[in-house]
């Protein structure tokens, strides 16, 4: 003759585990987004800005000169320059990033 236990549901699943099932392991974590701001320091995105924050220095001197006429010509120039080095440096910058 076969003897039937019944047990709860808290009893079955609620039972004191005095050994751990896992152990610990030492792991070490990597950054998986390696951005650090040193990046912007690449010599190309340097190079570009500086010639174009020259170009501006060189505009403001021609302003406080009065040769207004030689002003309005780079002022021009730079409408068209500015925009276009701006972009492309950020191409340039994602592009030759590693992410």
């Amino acid at each position: 003759m076969r003897i039937t236990h019944y047990s709860t549901f808290q009893k079955f699943f609620h039972k004191p585990s005095f050994k751990s099932s896992t152990k610990p392991r030492l792991f070490r974590a990597y950054s998986f987004v390696p951005f650090s701001p040193l990046a912007m320091l690449d010599p190309t995105i340097l190079t570009i800005g500086g010639i174009v924050l020259g170009i501006a220095i060189i505009e403001r001197i021609l302003e406080r000169w009065g040769v207004m006429d030689l002003v309005d010509q780079f002022a021009k120039i730079m409408r068209f320059i500015l925009p276009v080095t701006f972009y492309s440096a950020l191409i340039y910058f994602f592009a030759t990033f590693m992410f």
